[in-house]
């Protein structure tokens, strides 16, 4: 037989209505700590769970939250996806979490196929610069989140590193080896981590390597080591002095450089350094052990949990953006440029 609320209140000497906020995250503040641990110890004693469905026709809440990523397979991801889900268990939320493929149809189907469990919030990955899909799910009123990304238009709360920064350190750090002809592989466009960092590239090198620099780039289709190959032989193939050092979009496309530096036998970072962004597991395990920007992914996660909870809670004076500092790492793939 099921335990009831009523038998944990009764076991822990007191009113269901304390036992319910003491078993509730969301609202265990209002009850003492002692009064907290003895309720539930009297739940874990009689196996007693919560029915979330009730709880919800009280407060019109279901108390799941969706998590929309582009690409699950793809390292950056994973911890993005449990700094958000810790976040929200602890506060007593469910995640159910769907992987668009990158697919523009498929990420509108995951929208109505969440909207229609009654989630109570998104936290999206997946955004477009350009993207109806959300748009359309923020003008029917529901709390969304953007992690990672941006949406040009829909003006959402949006958790992400410092690009613009990470960009300026790995070329600072470039810059401060020696390095004037640097070129960038960036990210799509139609994101904003690409147009972001691309933008941020240009300003910079043009600052401090002069304006003919800022040609010295070539965009990737997608944040994929076979687009950072292509881009690369692309690079490669230009007239003129080839660059002495690369900027990558991301590590994937730093991983593509490498496989086409090895393929016309270059080595790195003696005929060319290269710098990766996002420091996804095992780059340091690369020959040579990337440079890469670190982004706190996780954290990332987290801080966008917390802010849709706020939103789902009512409160409107969350920040509509924040920035997470990045650091820049380095190790054996840049060096001084070859005299």
């Amino acid at each position: 037989m099921t335990a009831t609320l009523k038998q944990v209140a009764e076991r822990a000497g007191v009113h269901p209505g304390t036992a319910s906020r003491a078993l509730n995250p969301a609202t265990q503040a209002l009850v003492s700590e002692q009064t907290v641990r003895r309720v539930q110890a009297a739940a874990k004693a009689l196996a007693y769970r919560p029915n979330s469905m009730a709880r919800g026709l009280k407060t019109n809440r279901t108390t799941m939250v969706g998590i929309v990523v582009p690409d699950l397979s793809n390292p950056l991801f994973p911890p993005i996806v449990r700094g958000a889900e810790e976040v929200l268990s602890r506060s007593g939320y469910t995640c159910l979490i769907a992987d668009t493929d990158n697919d523009a149809e498929r990420e509108r189907e995951s929208f109505e196929t969440l909207r229609a469990r009654q989630v109570d919030g998104l936290i999206i990955a997946s955004a477009l610069r350009d993207d109806a899909a959300v748009r359309e799910a923020a003008a029917q009123g529901l709390p969304m989140v953007l992690i990672n990304r941006r949406d040009d238009q829909a003006r959402l709360p949006a958790v992400t590193g410092d690009d613009r920064d990470g960009i300026e350190q790995a070329v600072r750090h470039l810059v401060g080896l020696g390095h004037r002809r640097i070129a960038h592989l960036a990210g799509p466009s139609s994101l904003s981590t690409g147009a972001d960092r691309a933008r941020a590239f240009r300003h910079l090198v043009a600052e401090l390597c002069g304006p003919d620099a800022t040609d010295m780039v070539e965009e990737c289709r997608a944040y994929a080591v076979d687009e950072g190959a292509r881009a690369a032989r692309a690079l490669l193939d230009r007239a003129g002095p080839p660059p002495t050092a690369v900027v990558a979009g991301n590590d994937q496309i730093a991983i593509g450089v490498l496989d086409v530096l090895r393929e016309r036998g270059l080595r790195c970072p003696q005929d060319m350094s290269v710098v990766g962004y996002n420091d996804m597991p095992f780059v340091d395990k690369l020959s040579p052990p990337l440079t890469t920007v670190r982004v706190p992914h996780a954290q990332i996660g987290a801080e966008a949990a917390r802010l849709l909870i706020r939103w789902v809670g009512g409160d409107s004076s969350a920040p509509t953006t924040t920035t997470l500092p990045v650091d820049l790492v380095v190790r054996g793939s840049t060096a001084a440029p070859a005299s």
